[in-house]
């Protein structure tokens, strides 16, 4: 069988105060942001923290409807999910639909810094939320 992930690619946190949590990383372990953004379709704003080729993404919902804002309205500041990178997304996400697994998004969509993405669903991954993160290169 073919490895679909090649490396983790970001551990989602997610915090109800992005400017505070950025903050405490710098302070505590000199991480500075790399890439900032909004993400309207899924009402976050997220800041990446370069860790060797990985990320912490630090995330705070934007509305009160989006799924970050649910889940620290449900569960509080922490993990959200993590990350794999993949060089296929599509290819990833039917590889778990024909293993019989759930996932959110049907298709592959757009992410943050010109990613391809789709996320698990933490049912079918023993109660961890996956996104699946194509990297196409740098974003002009």
């Amino acid at each position: 069988m073919e490895l679909l992930l090649t490396e983790i690619d970001h551990v989602a946190i997610a915090v109800h105060d992005l400017d505070a949590a950025i903050t405490w990383y710098a302070d505590v372990f000199g991480a500075t942001v790399e890439h900032r953004e909004v993400v309207e379709s899924d009402g976050v704003a997220e800041a990446l923290l370069r860790v060797a080729d990985s990320y912490v993404q630090l995330l705070t919902p934007t509305r009160d409807d989006s799924p970050v804002a649910k889940y620290l309205a449900t569960r509080g500041e922490g993990l959200h999910h993590v990350g794999y990178r993949v060089a296929d997304c599509a290819q990833a996400l039917e590889a778990v639909k024909a293993a019989g697994g759930r996932v959110i998004d049907q298709s592959p969509r757009p992410g943050s810094r010109g990613t391809t993405v789709a996320f698990v669903h933490p049912k079918t991954s023993f109660g961890t939320l996956i996104e699946l993160v194509q990297d196409n290169g740098p974003q002009h």
